[in-house]
């Protein structure tokens, strides 16, 4: 396939994605695909709250696409404010990643490999809170992702790696304008920020909107200046 056909194929698949994940995006069909995104929201936090010297006690992902993240963590409103930020932000960088070493890497069932052993050190997190729902995902999640590395072949890795980081993306801003801009969820990552900064949440929203935007732009340009993966 040469350059300009592959170019055009990755435009179709990713455009064809987007238009599924609108189509179907109350049906159980996304459901799981959420539920994977709120494990990334949570994970960012938990992340971050390392970075500042912290730990993460547990994880909870709930049916009701929904979760949290308990951790502790040391520098005040400072790291407070970063920590807060991660997860929104966090769970769209790695819906980027996944799309930029989908298109990148030419063994993509080594990317479902990382996904389902990532998941599964996550999902200690996630037993620790007894939320039986919430272990039941992460563990049946990871085992299927690490299955899938030894005994599916072919193009299903890259597709589904596409479509994942498609729905990461688009999930991580339609949860900043529901969440934030609608004010449909009092209590948000944006209200820890605005009782930091004194910025009213909305706002905050926005700019994490713009954020999101802007990134997703440079990774969908950076992703068709690839050449094809041989």
């Amino acid at each position: 396939m040469d350059l300009k056909n592959y170019k055009q194929k990755n435009i179709f698949i990713l455009i064809i994605y987007l238009i599924i994940s609108i189509l179907l995006w109350d049906t159980f069909i996304i459901y799981p695909f959420k539920l994977f995104v709120v494990m990334l929201h949570e994970m960012s936090h938990g992340l971050m709250a390392i970075l500042f010297g912290g730990s993460i006690v547990n994880i909870q992902i709930d049916k009701a696409i929904g979760g949290y993240c308990r951790y502790t963590f040391n520098g005040g409103d400072f790291a407070k404010f970063f920590i807060a930020s991660a997860g929104y932000l966090g769970s769209l960088f790695w819906g980027g990643v996944i799309l930029i070493t989908s298109a990148k890497i030419k063994k993509d069932n080594i990317i479902s490999l990382i996904i389902g052993v990532i998941t599964l050190i996550l999902s200690y997190f996630v037993i620790k809170t007894g939320e039986i729902f919430g272990i039941i995902f992460t563990l049946s999640f990871a085992v299927l992702m690490i299955l899938s590395f030894f005994f599916i072949r072919g193009d299903f890795h890259d597709y589904f790696h596409k479509f994942l980081g498609v729905l990461s993306c688009t999930y991580a801003i339609a949860d900043i304008k529901e969440d934030l801009i609608d004010r449909s969820n009092i209590g948000s990552d944006a209200d820890v920020i605005a009782g930091i900064t004194g910025i009213p949440s909305v706002v905050i929203g926005i700019i994490w909107g713009v954020i999101s935007l802007i990134f997703l732009f440079f990774v969908l340009k950076f992703i068709l200046k690839l050449k094809e993966v041989n």
